[in-house]
């Protein structure tokens, strides 16, 4: 019998599930400011990855080419230029919505 970890299991039900149509992925936010930034002030449950290791870093998220993912900054800019980024590598599905604030804004609704 082969044992699996509890992560393993879940990835593989995540999968089958996702498969059948029954899980939809869910929305990864993600902080494309400064790690200094994101210290002193920052969404819980949010991502840092800052706009300048966008590329290097977000398949360490292992996620697939059509997760939503939605990105911010202090005020659109840098998250513009990692939704192009992001968008030049084959991610179908991102989003910029601005600045810290409208992205407070639309997480909490």
């Amino acid at each position: 019998m082969i044992k699996l970890s509890k992560f393993a299991t879940v990835a593989i039900l995540a999968f089958l599930l996702s498969s059948c149509g029954l899980f939809a992925p869910q929305t990864v936010w993600i902080d494309v400011r400064s790690v200094e930034e994101y210290q002193q002030d920052h969404i819980n449950t949010t991502e840092n990855i800052p706009h300048t290791e966008i590329a290097a870093r977000i398949s360490d998220l292992n996620l697939s080419k059509s997760t939503p993912i939605k990105v911010f900054c202090r005020s659109g800019v840098r998250a513009g230029i990692a939704l192009t980024a992001l968008e030049d590598l084959g991610y179908t599905n991102v989003e910029n919505v601005g600045g810290i604030a409208d992205a407070r804004e639309i997480f909490s609704n």
